[in-house]
């Protein structure tokens, strides 16, 4: 198969010979991002608005059995950062899973897998601004101004930092995180405490209690909890970043395997360990999709300012996440034009190596999230979390499936697997894209927006392939030039 982005200065020696294709995308960027900006990075990505808002309105609708939907998820998203982690190590790109899409699939593939990830992040990104501002509505300062002017506020501070550069990036989702991971931590310390010394929480006594006097784990049964699968991805889903960073870090091979590993514990701990605390500490029917489950932990408390400082806590999640997806949206979209199937702006970077087409075209897209805020503020977020959710789905089978054709052309011998591997595989592989159509099942299950999502996948299809009708002549010509060159 022909790379259609090698570089001039390779060969066709090189390509047969099984060295490792390079992506005309990655050029211009700069190594900026250290060890650890990505640590960090994999933490935030790891730890989003899924949890801190999400979680609420979940565990009302499912009850304490959201931890076990918890666990399953994180297990998969976790093979396909794994799987992400594998193929970064065999080549570092920051076109990630769209550049791995072209040099196994085709163009083609780098075209679907990229607009799928869009998809994904241009929702999340109205997602994250609804979320920001359904939480700035917590404190009366701003509870007359409306939930529009909130959103596009945050969307105007989060774009302005992100067109920096690259190490204004980092350094803004390290202090993201820290901020996410120490407020987590406290919170699971003082949860832990008042479980242990059964303090009163607003009238309530926490303990196992909690749980049993309540309906069980399956207050509502089985099923609730499987419906809720595909909003509990959308927690996870910017677990794939840290693969998007390792194009601008410097030696990727060493830092990316811990990050990636430390993935796993994260999960048990922050996610599954959270939700068993809230669980535990009030009864689920006392927590809502309107308020954090964390902010209404400590509102019952009656401490004086720490609902507001948990709250400010979670407003900083919501923008971490969106400072997250204009940074890997900008990337894709680069790598993408370079080849043709995106709009030539996308490709364009500034002085500091930001690739800025691609970041302002997803912050367009959150420009009509404001809108959708003005509309329909109070159904906005489940909306866009549904289409978000199909993206990711997307996103997920189309590394699990670059992942597949890797393995299946190390055994022919055209590339060297790195020491850093996907355990199980391809078993990894074919049992997580069944997990990811299983998905898509129960959310046609679950009725509603999600059912109203899952009947618009013939249309996102016939979007993709209207645009690949648009965009082929010009990915082909680019291709032809590369050719010449390389002749």
């Amino acid at each position: 198969m022909s790379d259609r982005t090698m570089a001039a200065a390779d060969t066709p020696v090189a390509a047969a010979t099984g060295a490792p294709h390079v992506d005309a995308g990655d050029a211009g960027y700069r190594k900026d991002l250290k060890s650890r900006h990505i640590n960090m990075i994999a933490i935030g990505g790891a730890i989003g608005t899924g949890l801190f808002l999400g979680a609420g309105g979940r565990m009302a609708n499912a009850g304490p059995s959201l931890f076990i939907a918890y666990a399953v998820c994180g297990v998969f998203a976790f093979f396909v950062v794994r799987a992400l982690g594998e193929l970064v190590l065999y080549r570092p790109s920051s076109g990630a899973f769209v550049s791995y899409a072209r040099e196994f699939m085709g163009e083609k593939g780098a075209y679907t897998a990229g607009w799928l990830y869009f998809l994904n992040w241009s929702t999340t990104a109205i997602a994250d601004i609804t979320a920001a501002a359904t939480y700035a509505h917590f404190w009366a300062m701003f509870s007359d101004i409306p939930q529009w002017v909130l959103a596009l506020i945050a969307l105007a501070v989060v774009l302005t930092a992100n067109l920096i550069s690259v190490k204004y990036f980092g350094e803004m989702e390290f202090w993201f995180a820290i901020i996410k991971v120490a407020a987590l931590v406290v919170f699971m310390l003082v949860g832990i405490f008042l479980v242990v010394t059964s303090h009163d929480i607003g009238g309530h006594t926490p303990g196992l209690a909690t749980i049993s006097d309540n309906g069980g784990i399956f207050p509502s049964g089985v099923m609730p909890m499987l419906l809720l699968i595909q909003g509990v991805v959308f927690a996870y889903a910017s677990v794939e970043l840290c693969g998007v960073a390792a194009g601008e870090t410097e030696n990727p091979e060493k830092i990316m395997p811990k990050a990636i590993n430390s993935i796993m514990w994260r999960v048990g701990l922050f996610y599954v360990g959270s939700v068993v605390l809230l669980a535990l500490l009030l009864p689920y029917t006392a927590y809502s999709g309107d308020e954090s489950p964390f902010v209404t932990v400590f509102d019952k408390l009656g401490i004086p300012g720490a609902a507001g400082v948990m709250n400010l806590v979670v407003l900083t999640a919501a923008l971490s996440s969106l400072n997250s997806g204009l940074y890997s949206t900008g990337r894709i979209l680069r790598s993408m034009s370079m080849s043709g199937s995106a709009p030539k702006f996308t490709g364009v970077m500034n002085k500091g190596g930001v690739p800025y087409g691609g970041i302002l075209l997803t912050a367009a897209f959150g420009v009509l999230g404001v809108g959708l805020n003005y509309v329909m503020p109070g159904d906005a977020f489940e909306l866009v979390l549904n289409f978000a959710s199909i993206g990711i789905i997307g996103t997920w089978a189309m590394i699990m499936v670059c992942s597949l054709l890797f393995w299946h052309r190390s055994k022919d011998g055209r590339v060297t697997r790195p020491g850093y591997q996907l355990p199980w595989a391809p078993y990894t592989q074919l049992v997580t894209l069944f997990f990811l159509a299983s998905v898509l099942v129960l959310m046609w299950m679950d009725g509603g927006i999600a059912r109203t999502t899952v009947n618009c996948l013939p249309l996102i299809a016939a979007a993709l392939v209207g645009g690949w009708y648009v965009v082929r002549k010009r990915v082909g010509r680019i291709e032809a030039e590369r050719e010449d060159v390389r002749a």
